[in-house]
């Protein structure tokens, strides 16, 4: 890392923390030739792992994609979406682990659709747990039923 005041090449963090909820790593660091002190902002690499072992950086545009899908027709707008996509990366990241499963993306996003829209919850769901029959609908309306009860 270049020192900002004399472009020595070489310096030692002293102190590191988290920021932005996890999402980034602030560094302390100390210039190892002037003594001069800065602090550098590095994006915390959240890396999610699909069925087939892949690894890819987790993407918010690609969950909002996915999310919008099973909102199309329905009236929710691109900052419901991106306020939903937010809390789901905060969700995976407060984990603190590095690397997430797709599907603990998968079910994050579940109960924050259901409070934006039951029927575009229901659409990402029926694709999600593999829905095989209109019975595995009216099992789940049930659940989100009892639910609804439950928290009323």
């Amino acid at each position: 890392m270049y020192c900002p005041f004399c472009h020595h090449q070489q310096s030692r963090v002293i102190d590191s923390r988290m920021a932005d909820g996890g999402a980034a790593i602030r560094r302390r660091r100390e210039c190892s030739s002037c003594k001069g002190r800065f602090t550098t902002v590095e994006k915390a690499v959240l890396l999610v792992v699909k069925r087939n072992g892949l690894a890819e950086p987790f993407s918010r545009d690609k969950l909002i994609r996915g999310v919008r899908r099973a909102c199309q027709g329905r009236e929710v707008s691109d900052d419901a979406l991106k306020r939903l996509a937010q809390e789901v990366e905060e969700t995976v990241r407060s984990h603190g682990s590095s690397q997430v499963n797709a599907n603990e993306i998968g079910l994050a996003i579940l109960e924050p659709l259901r409070e934006l829209d039951e029927v575009a919850y229901l659409r990402f769901a029926s694709v999600y747990k593999s829905f095989d029959s209109a019975e595995d609908f009216e099992s789940e309306i049930r659940l989100m039923r009892r639910r609804a009860r439950e928290g009323a």
